[in-house]
């Protein structure tokens, strides 16, 4: 008898997840207390990448997570074509130490002058004197993909439940053996929290601190335009993309990658100056704002995903960027929960450093 998953949480983490072990056949039911996608995973810049990386172990994960991409999509039958990114977030002594770091991890990169970035993108207005090229790095939409997988997972006969909060886990002993709802209880041989934000509540009441760091985000949509821009670009002032249907996306704040702000300026505030960016990059454009996302990103304390079992019975996948992520960890949690043995590449991401001594 196939053991039954319950999967808390249906942005992108909880839906990967849930893709893989329902077609793998195990029984999968996904709660989610509102709608797939409407936190983070739908409000994401989507750039996934291995050029931003906090330590070697995260590298490889990151960079592994590209190739899982490929390969989701290719199961899925979607489209990929990576545009690659022009990244100049920096300059002088760290763009040469971002060189350094990448070209020792053997990452594909080109370093381009002027001449050429202009070449690739002609019409930006202020071309960098150099400029790294990373041309397998890509840009997702978090939001179709969650929806993507989920319709994948329904296929495969996993069930998702949406606007049932869950109150709490059941124990019995020292094992985990499902939820409790407002609806009752709702059994299970495992649970694993893909809750984002929302995991350290949880597992407080099993006397368990996950620190999580208060990382708010905006992510600005424009109006869609003319085709603009044909790569990622990551700038010393502003990162933005311009998607399929002519939109440039753009979080509100510079390095959004490693932003570690606590508190954001108003919307109106960050709307204008995020505009002021993107109209210096382009100032022929006519560039309007359509919407402004806000949201909460997922970032354990120390920065790096949290990967694995807890308990008997409880596992939990909790990162920043999950957009990058998830089709990977889907893919080794999957085979963990299978009985394949512990993957190593998730090694250096266990709940452990937080709850242990």
């Amino acid at each position: 008898m196939q053991p039954r998953f319950l999967i808390l949480g249906a942005g992108i983490m909880g839906a990967a997840l849930a893709h893989r072990l329902a077609r793998d056949g195990a029984s999968v039911t996904v709660i989610e207390a509102l709608a797939p996608a409407i936190g983070a995973s739908g409000r994401s810049f989507g750039w996934v990448n291995a050029s931003f990386f906090l330590s070697e172990d995260h590298f490889h994960l990151r960079r592994a997570a590209m190739e899982a991409h490929r390969q989701l999509a290719a199961e899925l039958a979607r489209p990929y074509q990576p545009e690659g990114c022009l990244w100049y977030e920096e300059t002088g002594v760290a763009f040469d130490r971002q060189l350094a770091a990448l070209e020792a991890l053997d990452y594909p990169l080109r370093l381009l002058d002027r001449a050429a970035v202009a070449a690739l993108e002609p019409r930006l207005a202020h071309p960098p004197e150099r400029a790294l090229f990373f041309p397998l790095e890509s840009a997702q939409d978090p939001g179709d993909l969650t929806h993507a997988l989920l319709g994948s997972a329904s296929s495969h006969s996993a069930h998702l439940i949406c606007g049932l909060r869950v109150e709490g886990l059941t124990q019995s002993d020292d094992r985990i053996t499902g939820i409790r709802t407002a609806a009752g209880d709702i059994h299970a041989d495992h649970v694993i929290l893909c809750t984002g934000t929302g995991t350290p509540a949880l597992l407080a009441p099993l006397g368990l601190h996950l620190p999580m760091l208060h990382r708010p985000g905006a992510l600005l949509v424009t109006r869609p335009l003319q085709p603009l821009l044909h790569h990622i670009l990551a700038t010393s002032d502003q990162e933005v993309r311009q998607d399929a249907q002519g939109r440039l996306i753009a979080p509100a704040s510079a390095h959004h990658q490693a932003d570690a702000a606590e508190a954001l300026p108003p919307p109106q505030e960050m709307e204008q100056a995020t505009l002021m960016r993107l109209r210096h990059l382009f100032p022929n454009a006519f560039i309007r704002p359509d919407r402004l996302f806000l949201a909460e990103r997922p970032v354990p304390g120390d920065g790096l995903p949290v990967i694995g079992p807890v308990l008997p019975g409880l596992s939990l996948a909790v990162m920043h960027s999950g957009a990058t992520l998830a089709p990977l960890v889907a893919d080794l949690l999957a085979a963990e929960l299978g009985g394949q043995g512990e993957q190593a590449l998730l090694a250096p991401f266990r709940s452990a450093r937080f709850f242990t001594g």
